[in-house]
């Protein structure tokens, strides 16, 4: 059965963000509060862990993986981000945004998408993610906790213990976590394009919803 940790919104205990981390960097794979739904949490480019998320959501190799990133810096480090790209990912970030962007050398091409060789990004306004993301050092790969045949996003972690207790490792507990996903905007364009409206505002890029 998966281990449940219950931290403050606000102000995580860092015993707990430390073996959060630990659990994480020992192949674990995680359930833990965003600005906006639950994710599914793990290392970066263990095949295990991929199909492990995969069986999770019921989705194939085409789905696109999340990188949670601490800052601008470390999604130049794993996405080609030119001039246009970096002022609007600085007006929006951190936020409830995922970003498509074309990945770098720096990732495994198995997190890609197999065709367009492109990943989502994002950089989360959130203090236990930004904790742990500063405690292990370097970016998560995540995908929204959206399970097959469900409109919406599990929203309470006692519900997300009892039914997924056997499938993942940690459940972290923060506070409420809605049922809205991230707004998902594609930067590979030129354009912005419009992927899937969520929390985040459209307005910073001209968009509107359908």
């Amino acid at each position: 059965m998966a281990q449940f940790f219950s931290l403050h919104p606000e102000q995580p205990q860092p015993r707990l963000i430390r073996q959060a981390a630990e659990i994480i960097r020992g192949g674990g794979l995680v359930v833990l509060p965003t600005d906006s739904a639950y994710a599914l949490a793990c290392t970066v480019g263990d095949a295990g862990l991929l199909e492990r998320i995969r069986k999770i959501r019921g989705v194939d190799e085409r789905h696109h993986f999340t990188l949670m990133c601490r800052d601008l810096s470390e999604i130049a480090t794993y996405a080609r981000v030119d001039n246009s790209q970096y002022r609007l990912l600085k007006a929006t970030t951190p936020g409830a945004y995922t970003f498509i962007l074309e990945g770098t050398k720096e990732l495994p091409r198995r997190v890609l998408h197999p065709r367009r060789k492109t990943i989502g990004l994002r950089i989360p306004e959130h203090a236990v993610v930004s904790a742990l993301l500063a405690e292990l050092d370097g970016p998560m790969l995540t995908s929204t906790l959206l399970l097959p045949d469900e409109d919406l996003p599990l929203t309470d972690a006692e519900e997300i213990r009892d039914r997924l207790g056997k499938q993942v490792d940690l459940v972290i507990e923060a506070g409420y976590c809605g049922p809205a996903a991230t707004t998902v905007i594609d930067l590979t364009t030129g354009t912005p394009q419009l992927v899937r409206a969520g929390c985040g505002a459209l307005e910073p890029f001209g968009l509107e919803a359908d």
